[in-house]
């Protein structure tokens, strides 16, 4: 069985238009209250994000204990090819890149000039999955 942050996740990281407020309640009701693992969402197209990047309009990220990449990976690979599929794959945008203990990272096209990336990996002992929707026009190959 999978971890509760990897159904969550593939639940409701890759659906627009959610607030922090409405992620984070959408996640209890698929994982539980309190969530049984940490989440980081924002979407600045919807709301002020102070801290985000420049590079990124939205991040939902889940980290969870124990080594649960490769569950992960399967889960979310499954999902993106599920329809409607989640974009194309393309070169990874800057400035991506790979970090110690990534397991998969990919850039994806997605409609209306979006670029997407999802990167799945461990941070010590804890597994990570994450995605990202670059500002229109943001990391699209030349």
């Amino acid at each position: 069985m999978a971890h509760p942050a990897i159904d969550a996740f593939t639940t409701w990281c890759f659906k627009a238009g959610q607030t922090p407020a409405r992620a984070l309640a959408n996640m209890q009701d698929t994982a539980g209250t309190p969530l049984p693992f940490d989440l980081t969402f924002w979407d600045t197209s919807l709301e002020p994000a102070p801290d985000a990047p420049a590079h990124a309009e939205r991040r939902c990220e889940v980290a969870f204990d124990g080594d649960h990449v490769r569950d992960a990976v399967n889960a979310v690979q499954s999902k993106m090819a599920t329809p409607p599929v989640f974009g194309t794959p393309i070169p990874l945008p800057a400035p991506y890149a790979a970090e110690p203990g990534t397991a998969y990272i990919e850039g994806r096209e997605l409609l209306r000039g979006r670029v997407a990336v999802v990167h799945i990996g461990r941070r010590g002992a804890r597994t990570f999955i994450g995605v990202d929707r670059l500002p229109a026009g943001m990391g699209l190959p030349e």
